[in-house]
């Protein structure tokens, strides 16, 4: 039985002309070769599986080869070209770096490098891993590799350049190796399939290549596997079933209903996914990626970004053209949002479908569509039941007149006669129930009127001449002060509620003061009307005062109380304590025992 190669193997480039995506790279590598203008030291990066290592090889085989084409390349005939095609060449040395990193194994590596090649002119140091070389063996190989032997060339490859040591990265030439596009690894496959006698789907090709991200060898495994589960005839079903793709016809149907506003069915289908084994996070990472298929299809200039099948092409153009493109920027927001949130998130099932509802409803007739704008967070109903009609039907008509008045946010015992009306009064204006609602909304700091405790020292309200004509104005107002015709009682929690919300409102160019109010705490005196402030310096103290006929205003129109009135004051600098020398400690030691000065004289003690 023969022995199986795996395609990564059977089919890896052994000429410049057969690596696949590296076009500027391979052709700067045999211009060098037909120059002779070759460096002592290279630096292959890039992601892995993208041909550094099978370009390192084809350098060295082609710059030993005894007799080189016009075009660049190895001849694959002469004594030195066999050798490298049957792995018995001693001019090429391959080391592992991630397994002999120490500096002994580079110590061995310098040692070797004085050895001139016995056939073809150089001798080439493959290095593959370099970074996992450790910073001793760095160290080691460092004049080496500025100062090699003539007959040395040295090949540096590795995934990860940022861990080189700088110093190595001065002295080499550096090659980036670039991702392989979606395109040539498709052509790539195509070739292997052919040669194999292989039937296989475009559509499958474009899923396995896309699967693969940018890597050649992770494309060629995935071919193999798919191969084996397909018994050699690929199909675009046996692709997504055997790589636990997620089928292009869930995210177009899922489409049609979120523009439609069909939340149920987009809940019922996102459940079928679940069933299926699929996880959210990939489920909402494709549908983003739909998305952004669906823009870049709407405009024929950007039509190039889009990496998927011919006939697969077709149908997104046929669907971006039903999408708005206010409705796909907003799309793209809430699920690059939601992909975000997703390992964060306690309940990631109700995220995702929260993410389709915001999606679904954008969609509604009068909503805010403008492209490039945050989208909004407000969910509007979901179901449309007649019952919900006719509820928003009644909520719609006004309300009688005795409820709107027992909807006051603050209820008096006391008979309120100031709202008693002749019959040729004119009415008073109803609020609408948008206000009710956000009246209601409000945070309201619960107050307590004089009469409500007991006490008679309700006085009797005066009347104007025109007393029909009275304007009820909205609470919190920050206008002049309002004479009510009784005064409530608060207390510090209520007088420091207000003071903190005057300080949110604060404009940006106040924001000191506003800062110096939300660290001071003012406090009530006895009087239970008058409040003082205190502050640690008089230039505080001066804006202080400057606010207090603006603050007195606020306060007394939201605590109800014509009569607040606020104070400042400076506080006294503590004195601080003087150090105390040693001297004067003996001297305060001594006024309480004199038999320390007597001691002191004795023995002839001295203060240093």
């Amino acid at each position: 039985m023969e022995n199986y190669i795996v395609s990564a193997r059977k089919y890896r480039p052994s000429t410049f002309q057969s690596v696949v995506g590296q076009r500027a790279l391979t052709t700067t590598l045999k211009n060098a070769i037909a120059t002779n203008k070759l460096a002592h030291a290279y630096l292959f990066c890039g992601p892995r599986g993208v041909g550094k290592t099978t370009c390192a090889r084809i350098f060295a085989k082609t710059i030993n080869c005894l007799n080189p084409a016009a075009d660049g390349e190895a001849c694959n005939a002469c004594e030195s070209c066999a050798a490298f095609n049957e792995q018995r060449s001693y001019n090429i040395h391959e080391l592992d770096a991630a397994s002999n990193n120490g500096i002994d194994d580079m110590k061995a590596l310098v040692d070797q490098v004085r050895i001139p090649p016995q056939i073809g002119k150089y001798k080439v140091y493959i290095i593959d891993e370099v970074h996992m070389l450790s910073t001793a063996a760095f160290n080691a190989f460092l004049k080496t590799l500025e100062e090699p032997p003539h007959h040395a060339i040295f090949i540096l490859a590795t995934t990860e350049k940022h861990k080189i040591l700088p110093t190595i990265l001065s002295r080499c030439q550096i090659y980036d190796f670039s991702r392989i596009s979606v395109e040539d690894t498709i052509e790539h496959l195509t070739y292997v399939a052919s040669t194999e006698g292989i039937n296989a789907e475009a559509e499958a090709l474009n899923v396995i290549a896309l699967k693969a991200d940018g890597g050649m060898r992770d494309a060629l495994s995935i071919f193999d596997q798919v191969v084996s589960f397909t018994s050699g005839n690929i199909t675009y079903q046996g692709v997504i079933d055997n790589l636990n793709v997620l089928d292009y016809e869930y995210y177009f149907r899922l489409t049609d209903y979120l523009l439609a506003n069909k939340v149920s069915e987009a809940l019922l289908l996102f459940n079928d996914v679940l069933k299926k084994g699929f996880d959210g996070g990939h489920f909402i990472s494709g549908l983003t990626s739909h998305f952004r298929d669906l823009l870049v299809s709407k405009d024929a200039s950007t039509l190039t970004l889009l990496e998927v099948g011919a006939s697969i092409k077709s149908r997104y153009q046929e669907q971006a053209q039903k999408c708005p493109t206010p409705f796909l920027y907003k799309a793209i927001k809430l699920c690059n949002d939601c992909d975000l949130n997703y390992r964060a998130s306690k309940n990631k099932r109700l995220l995702v479908e929260l993410t389709l509802i915001q999606v679904a409803q954008s969609t509604i007739e009068g909503d805010d569509l403008s492209g490039g704008r945050r989208p909004t967070k407000t969910l509007k109903p979901i179901f449309n039941h007649s019952e919900n009609a006719q509820q928003s039907q009644s909520a719609s008509q006004p309300a009688p007149q005795a409820k709107v008045e027992n909807s006051a946010s603050v209820v008096s015992d006391a008979p309120v006669t100031y709202t008693a009306q002749s019959t040729n009064a004119a009415p008073v204006p109803q609020p609408s129930v948008a206000q009710q609602q956000s009246s209601v909304s409000e945070k309201i700091i619960p107050v307590m009127n004089r009469s409500s405790i007991g006490l008679s020292i309700k006085a009797t309200p005066k009347r104007n001449d025109n007393a029909n004509n009275v304007s009820h104005s909205a609470v919190g107002s920050t206008t002049n002060a309002t004479q009510y015709q009784e005064d409530f009682i608060f207390n510090e929690k209520d007088l420091n509620y207000y003071w903190q919300a005057y300080a949110a409102q604060l404009p940006k160019e106040q924001d000191p003061v506003a800062k110096q109010m939300q660290v001071i705490r003012p406090i009530l005196l006895a009087d239970g009307i008058t409040f003082e402030v205190s502050t640690e310096n008089a230039m505080v103290a001066k804006d202080f005062t400057k606010l207090i006929p603006i603050l007195q205003n606020y306060l007394r129109a939201n605590l109800k109380n014509s009569k607040v009135r606020m104070t400042v004051r400076v506080n006294e600098v503590a004195e601080t304590a003087r150090p105390i020398s040693r001297v004067e400690k003996f001297q305060m030691m001594a006024q309480k025992n004199s038999a320390l000065l007597q001691l002191k004289e004795a023995f002839d003690l001295e203060f240093y």
